[in-house]
């Protein structure tokens, strides 16, 4: 009997692990495809992050509610649902035939996996009840995660290569129907609880974070001053600090800010949010880069990924070591400090870079996000109740899509200005009239189509704008990263002892209803 109770918890973890391999992999599988997909709908750099950032957006905007939404009709059953939109958006992607339609699979497939991440974890705490095989089984679901980023590119490539851009969707499929029949036979069903729908904090978030990434994104084309970017621009601040305002006083709030007055939890879920602001950010440009400029094949460029997964595969068990013995601080600052090395180093490296000479820079990247994914799970959830880890487990995942959502969108904003701005002082030298810079500046960036009376750019001086561009962007997020490691390394240092006298019990989040 225990023998058979001890196999069924081992069969759901690998379930769960399964989806959250194939939810985190849809997080970076795209982008070695993005190059092929915008020359095969015709999508600027504008359009190529709508790609990503429809996803991504819609997955960070939702996860908190998916969480509410589990406690409220039952978390396994909600699992399921997310799980099944999931593999339905997936094959709309395969089956988009323009951009607009691909961008909207995308948010049908973010939909899917904010309603199944925050369940998966929750799930997790349900079946496994001894602490140590608990804390075996959320470093095992981590470390899967954390892989399921780093091989994306590595099982994108051949398969862009050999069966194109739509593959990288299709593989989901059958994953995702394996994975439906799997959760309705092993994953226990857990209770549901009452719980309000935060809809006015929904409302709040989604419109604010859309605003904002809407702002950041066409900015860089439309221009700082343009209406359009300047009402989201305005309308992202208010609504977010509304959102802030409404999640302080409601009863049951979507997000529970009380979260962040630990400086523990602060300095985690900080974590989470910069280790993705900078790796997704730099993630999403590097193909670009590898096919656009070197010229690599999309397996090549896949391939070159391999020294990252080898890495994070060792760094993310060693990490919930490191954390058990030495407390998350150690991983957290290490990892951190690691991603701004390595991103730092890439941005020393020109187009004509020979893939050797900036490996090294790799295997740093690897090992930072190996060593931050497990010691954040662990450092949230010893510090809140159990039945509290679904919104924990939604905050953790919500705050590193909402890391990439803005990195993605941040630094790609600095890269396509400091990219348009090099492009119109070399096409002004060539003697293009005004007009002309504006309509091949536009081209090229995604924000007008192509057919303009510029003449297209000399490539050359084309990919040397790009590579100076992105280089900026990459030194942006080291330097990011870096100030962040500082901060983290504040937020979690150890608390003084108290005094022998008058013992004072520290305050724990993990009582509060």
């Amino acid at each position: 009997m225990d023998t058979r109770n001890d196999r069924h918890r081992w069969q759901a973890l690998a379930t769960l692990c399964l989806t959250m391999f194939m939810a985190m992999l849809d997080n970076v599988v795209v982008n070695i495809a993005l190059p092929r997909i915008g020359r095969d709908l015709d999508a600027g750099i504008s359009g190529l992050q709508w790609v990503a950032e429809g996803y991504s957006l819609v997955y960070a905007a939702l996860l908190l509610t998916g969480g509410t939404l589990g406690d409220r009709h039952g978390r396994t059953r909600v699992y399921r649902i997310g799980l099944a939109l999931f593999t339905l958006g997936s094959a709309a992607a395969a089956l988009a035939g323009g951009t607009g339609a691909l961008v909207a699979a995308r948010m049908l497939q973010g939909v899917g996996a904010a309603l199944l991440t925050p369940g998966s974890l929750a799930i997790l705490r349900q079946v496994f009840t001894d602490e140590k095989e608990r804390a075996r089984a959320i470093g095992l679901w981590s470390g899967v995660s954390a892989l399921g980023l780093s091989v994306g590119p590595v099982v994108g490539g051949p398969m862009v290569d050999a069966f194109g851009w739509a593959s990288v969707f299709w593989i989901n499929v059958p994953v995702g129907l394996v994975a439906l029949v799997l959760a309705y036979r092993v994953l226990p069903e857990v209770a549901p609880r009452e719980r309000r729908v935060d809809l006015l904090g929904l409302l709040l978030s989604a419109g604010g974070l859309g605003a904002l990434v809407y702002a950041l994104v066409e900015g860089p084309g439309r221009g700082w001053t343009d209406a359009r970017v300047l009402a989201c621009g305005a309308a992202a601040a208010v609504l977010l600090a509304l959102f802030v305002l409404v999640e302080l006083r409601v009863a049951e709030p979507m997000l529970e800010l009380r979260l962040f007055r630990d400086r523990v939890l602060a300095g985690a879920l900080l974590s989470g949010l910069m280790v993705s602001f900078g790796m997704f950010g730099a993630m999403f440009f590097l193909p670009l880069m590898l096919q656009g400029v070197m010229g690599w094949a999309p397996t090549d460029a896949g391939y070159a990924g391999l020294p990252m997964s080898a890495v994070i595969v060792f760094a993310a068990p060693l990490s919930g070591r490191l954390t058990a013995r030495h407390g998350a601080r150690t991983p957290l600052v290490l990892g951190i400090a690691l991603c701004a090395v390595g991103l730092g180093g890439l941005s020393l490296y020109s187009g004509q870079a020979h893939y050797w000479s900036y490996g090294w820079t790799l295997v740093l990247l690897g090992g930072g996000m190996g060593l931050t994914f497990t010691p954040v799970s662990i450092a949230v959830l010893q510090r809140v109740a159990p039945a509290r880890t679904g919104m924990a487990s939604a905050t953790i995942n919500t705050l590193r899509e909402l890391g990439g959502v803005l990195g993605i969108a941040v630094l790609g904003a600095v890269l396509t200005a400091r990219l348009t701005g090099n492009l119109t002082a070399a096409l002004h030298r060539r003697g293009l009239p005004a007009d002309g810079v504006s309509h091949a500046v536009a081209a090229l960036t995604g924000h007008a189509p192509a057919a303009g009376t510029a003449a297209p750019p000399v490539p050359s001086f084309v990919d040397a704008s790009f590579v100076d561009a992105l280089h900026l962007a990459l030194r942006c997020g080291s330097a990011t990263l870096a100030v962040t490691a500082v901060l983290v390394a504040l937020l979690l240092r150890p608390a003084a002892p108290a005094p022998a006298a008058a013992p004072v019990p520290s305050p724990s989040l993990s009582g509060a209803s």
